[in-house]
């Protein structure tokens, strides 16, 4: 579609990612879409995942460290008694094992073990890069390589619902938190394995997921609409340094 203007806000667009596109594919609509020059995300959500992708664009491109750097919450539901190889839904099945009676109360004394530092390995599924070579690439070759542990903080980690074999939670948590990791040592601590159905971001810094917009009505969007969504670089740094609630 021809645009009318140039694109020339500078700033940040909330975005509410669906299931299936990459962050990067998102990035690459919006440039494409409405031609603008310099444009990246803060934060990368899986495929699979939904929820808050905060998009910066202009001269937000390089307030982008900050508002990666935020705190993230995230809800979403787990599958008992199912390992992956991705820790996620995406990944083949490795083993099955009976689920033991759980409860909300149990999953939550278990959940509350995580609250607090911790030094967490990044999952080989993952786009961290090892000479140049995102993990995820090598993985899907069978190879597994040493990675660094980092250290990481668990605000909260709190169960919602439990319906066998799935449980509903919420989880806020330092950046560089992987979610289907947390996942999958929580099986492994209850003994049947698990894995991560479904995850959404709901927050990054004071960023909301119900201030964003859907992604594909976004792209819908004239130009003199879509800039109205653009929040300015001097808000920034207010929602992108402030932190969580625990």
């Amino acid at each position: 579609m021809q645009q009318q203007s140039e694109f020339n806000s500078d700033g940040a667009i909330l975005v509410d990612k669906p299931t299936g596109p990459t962050s990067h594919d998102v990035v690459a609509a919006i440039r494409r879409r409405f031609r603008i020059k310099k444009v990246g995300h803060c934060g990368t959500l899986d495929p699979n995942a939904t929820g808050l992708l905060v998009v910066v664009v202009g001269r937000g491109t390089k307030l982008s460290n900050k508002i990666i750097a935020s705190d993230k919450a995230y809800e979403g539901v787990i599958k008992f008694g199912e390992i992956t190889n991705t820790h996620d839904a995406t990944g083949e099945i490795l083993s099955s094992h009976p689920v033991p009676e759980l409860t909300i109360e149990s999953l939550n004394e278990t959940a509350a073990g995580f609250i607090g530092d911790q030094m967490q390995m990044p999952p080989m599924h993952s786009a961290i890069k090892q000479n140049g070579v995102p993990l995820y690439k090598l993985a899907r070759k069978g190879k597994e390589v040493e990675r660094k542990s980092r250290l990481i903080h668990i605000y909260r980690f709190h169960f919602t619902d439990y319906t066998p074999p799935f449980g509903g939670f919420e989880v806020t948590c330092t950046k560089g938190t992987y979610v289907r990791t947390l996942v999958h040592e929580l099986g492994e601590i209850i003994g049947c394995g698990a894995h991560l159905h479904d995850l959404r971001r709901t927050m990054s810094g004071r960023f909301k997921i119900e201030n964003a917009v859907e992604f594909n009505r976004l792209l819908e969007m004239p130009l003199h609409e879509f800039q109205k969504h653009v929040l300015p670089v001097s808000v920034i740094p207010e929602y992108a340094e402030a932190p969580l609630d625990p």
